[in-house]
């Protein structure tokens, strides 16, 4: 039996007021911010972000507390990072973890990847020959 089509993500739970500015330097380096409250892959994003939360927070028995009302976050890897159906470089995960280690303050988060179903990708631009343009890192 074959596994389902899944896309690696971290988990990991932002601090509110550093939501948008984490999102945007994860952008720089073609790394995508889903918050699982509003995640098109979720039937019911707000109890899957409660449930999150709480197996996060519960896991952790009180050092995690301050995160108690901090949003739960899928951070997927863009199609610069992909090769086929290759496994992810590891830049990729370094690349992911270098953005998250330096907001130890606004984060929490395991090293370490899960899958859930395919998210949706963005479309391909009128002005791109269709070609992957692979970035140099």
């Amino acid at each position: 039996m074959r596994r389902q089509p899944h896309e690696n993500v971290a988990t990991v739970l932002v601090a509110p007021p550093a939501l948008v500015d984490l999102e945007l330097e994860l952008m720089a380096v073609d790394l995508r911010l889903w918050p699982v409250e509003s995640a098109p892959i979720c039937e019911d994003g707000p109890r899957t972000a409660f449930q999150i939360r709480h197996r996060l927070l519960e896991k952790h028995r009180g050092e995690w507390d301050c995160a108690s009302g901090w949003l739960p976050v899928w951070i997927s890897f863009g199609d610069s990072w992909r090769d086929g159906e290759e496994p992810l470089p590891w830049a990729a995960h370094a690349a992911l973890w270098h953005v998250l280690d330096s907001r130890a303050e606004q984060v929490r988060f395991h090293r370490r990847l899960e899958g859930v179903p395919k998210m949706p990708r963005p479309e391909e631009s009128s002005t791109t020959s269709g070609r992957s343009a692979r970035r140099t890192r």
